[in-house]
């Protein structure tokens, strides 16, 4: 399903404290912090009991983002404890979310001069994967989508691994955000 929503259904919005984490207006967080990633740090308590879980990483003017990306992201799972994979279910949850990553960030590479931030959020339903670009176009899987020819597969791929997925304009109409977001292995 290709939306034009900021939000999947029955999704309020962001978090009250803000997407990283930091509380909004928190003068002790640096305006550096919240473009760099951050730290992941193992956690004590168990992924169901740790609620909503967020990642940043600035891709603003870095090279080989996508490999970057997906490291990151692996990272991330690795933290949440979607990784190492305990089933194949799980395994392909995890494999299904480092290729929508992938995906992402090589639209924002190939149609819109670049990725300038990646942003993970995962609760225990939903893993939510945010790329953030300065470019202009729609993204839209083509139609009709043509399997025996080279490229132009990208959206259709995040449209059939996602439950949902939608752009985000910025206020300014300088960039979007492309979002998708994925189930969590049961």
């Amino acid at each position: 399903m290709s939306t034009t929503r900021p939000y999947s259904p029955g999704d309020g919005g962001p978090e009250p404290s803000g997407a990283s984490g930091m509380p909004v207006g928190d003068p002790t967080a640096p305006e550096a912090a919240l473009s760099a990633a951050l730290p992941v740090a193992p956690s004590e308590a168990a992924p169901e009991a740790r609620g909503r879980q967020v990642r940043r990483l600035g891709l603003d003017g870095e090279s080989g983002v996508v490999p970057l990306a997906r490291d990151f992201t692996r990272q991330a799972l690795y933290e949440w404890g979607w990784l190492p994979a305990s089933g194949a279910e799980q395994r392909a949850a995890a494999e299904d979310v480092l290729l929508v990553v992938s995906e992402l960030v090589t639209n924002a590479c190939l149609h819109a001069d670049g990725p300038d931030e990646l942003v993970l959020s995962c609760d225990r339903k939903v893993i939510r994967l945010e790329v953030t670009d300065r470019g202009a176009g729609q993204p839209a899987p083509r139609t009709p989508h043509q399997a025996g020819r080279p490229g132009g597969h990208g959206m259709f791929i995040v449209q059939r691994l996602s439950l949902d997925w939608g752009v985000v304009r910025t206020p300014d109409g300088s960039g979007k955000t492309v979002w998708a977001e994925l189930a969590a292995p049961a």
